[in-house]
């Protein structure tokens, strides 16, 4: 059980709050960190709001009012002294806000966590959230609706929505119980349009992604057992598709789609090194596969990024670890 008071009390004692997600921030990050400035808007504090990526174009809605900055060192050097509490939603581990690591490390005020992957870094002063929520949104309304802290809005609505919607893989995960729609009925009460919602989100991609799924769709392959399904992205193919990294969020989720398949990889080529995505079904623990390769996540979707290296050098090494998880 959480101990959102302790939250609550955070807030309530200071005054000047610095926000931050994940390296290639989806939906949930998105909407955990604008509900959350939204909030410490309401009560008044000051807060920033700064991310080591830029926002994706298909959840730029989301950020409506233009408050999430892109770290620039330059810009940015002073952020770490002037906030009292630094909050990190939706990752649990520093080194996936990449160049804001160094200085999260070295905070001298208090660091909070709000999250809801497995194994979090021994890095946090406080530490809200679980495993059991289907989304780092979900713990935002826990928090809000536990503590009645504020009126749950529009604005807020619109952020947990579009967070748990993405995150629930629009109702159809695990974690998908009924005290999520409960939650859902209660933010369409305020106005959220869910068809809206959907459409910007995943009906509104630019031409070039089209393509690139198309290139990528080709390149499926099925390993000795039929039950590993793998795609590969190569860094030529994104030059000529003209498509950028955000466009590739989701295409892992296909290799699933093939019958029999238990296992989805998807390989990456970076202009520094080599993404590995995984997802499986049932209970097949990517999460320690990913580990294997030095990342991590959920059971049941997580991945990894290597330097210097590319798909060539692991496909084979990777495909060969999978197949000890079926």
């Amino acid at each position: 059980m959480n101990d959102f008071s302790l939250l609550k009390k955070i807030i309530d004692e200071h005054n000047s709050f610095l926000l931050s997600t994940h390296v290639n921030p989806d939906a949930d990050a998105l909407g955990s960190e604008l509900a959350f400035y939204l909030l410490l808007k309401k009560l008044g504090k000051k807060v920033k709001v700064v991310n080591h990526s830029s926002t994706p174009y298909n959840l730029e809605f989301l950020d409506e009012e233009k408050v999430i900055e892109k770290f620039d060192e330059t810009v940015h050097g002073k952020i770490f002294d002037d906030a009292e509490v630094f909050i990190l939603l939706d990752l649990n581990q520093a080194n996936r806000i990449v160049k804001m690591e160094s200085g999260f490390r070295e905070f001298k005020g208090i660091k909070v966590c709000i999250d809801h992957h497995q194994d979090p870094e021994n890095i946090f002063d406080n530490y809200f959230g679980s495993t059991d929520y289907s989304a780092t949104s979900e713990i935002i309304y826990e928090f809000i609706e536990q503590t009645k802290i504020i009126e749950v809005d529009y604005a807020i609505a619109l952020q947990l929505y579009a967070g748990i919607m993405t995150d629930t893989g629009s109702f159809r995960f695990d974690r998908t119980n009924p005290r999520i729609h409960r939650i859902m009925a209660e933010l369409l009460e305020t106005g959220v349009n869910p068809t809206k919602v959907y459409d910007k989100i995943y009906d509104q991609f630019k031409f070039a992604r089209v393509k690139l799924l198309g290139e990528a769709l080709s390149t499926i392959e099925l390993d000795s057992t039929k039950q590993i399904a793998v795609m590969s992205i190569k860094r030529e193919v994104m030059t000529r598709t003209g498509a950028t990294e955000a466009d590739i969020d989701g295409f892992v989720n296909y290799c699933l789609t093939i019958q029999n398949v238990r296992i989805g990889i998807l390989f990456y080529e970076l202009k520094d090194g080599l993404k590995i995505s995984f997802r499986s079904k049932e209970e097949i623990p990517v999460n320690k596969l990913a580990v294997e390769f030095g990342g991590g996540g959920h059971t049941n979707a997580s991945g990894t990024r290597l330097f210097n290296t590319k798909i060539e050098e692991y496909k084979e090494k990777v495909i060969t670890a999978a197949q000890r998880y079926l």
